[in-house]
């Protein structure tokens, strides 16, 4: 496995001066950055949508991590293409009502990364069948919807289990990851961290993104 990813989450920054927040990250040594989007359905929270992920991506180089939590992602998905994501993941739950063949199909037919998202209380056997037809897996590692919360452990499990199948895609954790539990987390498998609280909190963003990679210094 290569260099590991950390993609922060803007979901945690202080979005009253969200531009001085992801230049910060940026010189930190932040390796993309994640758009979490919620719709107040999917999952119970609201956060933006594609007309903030287009001033990021006027605000950044970066690569743009999207995540949609949100129903009819493949409705959406033009939308965030068109506002600069560079890669679009998609929950797999029948609870987000889309065909998830097709919108991993019409993400890819756009030129973007494609990725799938399974709910800690998701079965691993439902994305089995599309991991030869995606880029990423994420695999939540809290309950999506709400920052904030405890790392659960009991999913490195499905992050094992996808890194034996396939050794080619990027698996993503998201969900309580600090320094402890990135560590869990890549022992495990998965070589891309979405940190949200742990780096945007802190008061050191270099030292913060290092300590998640195992990085000594």
């Amino acid at each position: 496995m290569g260099r590991v990813i950390v993609a922060p989450s803007i979901l945690a920054a202080d979005f009253s001066r969200l531009g001085d927040e992801i230049h910060r990250v940026e010189a930190a040594g932040a390796d993309w950055i994640h758009c979490d989007i919620m719709d107040g359905h999917f999952v119970d929270n609201i956060s933006f949508g594609p007309e903030i992920v287009g001033r990021v991506r006027g605000l950044t180089s970066l690569p743009l991590d999207v995540h949609l939590m949100i129903e009819h992602a493949d409705h959406y998905v033009p939308r965030f293409i068109k506002a600069g994501a560079n890669s679009i993941t998609v929950h797999v739950e029948p609870e987000a009502k889309h065909s998830v063949a097709k919108t991993l199909q019409q993400i890819r037919d756009a030129g973007c990364r494609a990725g799938l998202t399974l709910n800690p209380e998701t079965s691993f056997d439902s994305v089995e069948p599309f991991l030869d037809k995606i880029d990423m897996l994420l695999v939540m590692t809290v309950h999506p919807g709400f920052g904030g919360q405890s790392f659960r452990a009991d999913q490195m499990q499905k992050v094992k289990r996808a890194r034996s199948l396939n050794s080619r895609i990027d698996i993503e954790v998201d969900g309580g990851i600090n320094a402890e539990t990135a560590r869990i987390s890549i022992e495990n498998g998965a070589n891309v961290l979405v940190a949200g609280t742990s780096i945007f909190h802190a008061t050191d963003y270099a030292k913060a993104i290092r300590e998640l990679r195992g990085d000594p210094g």
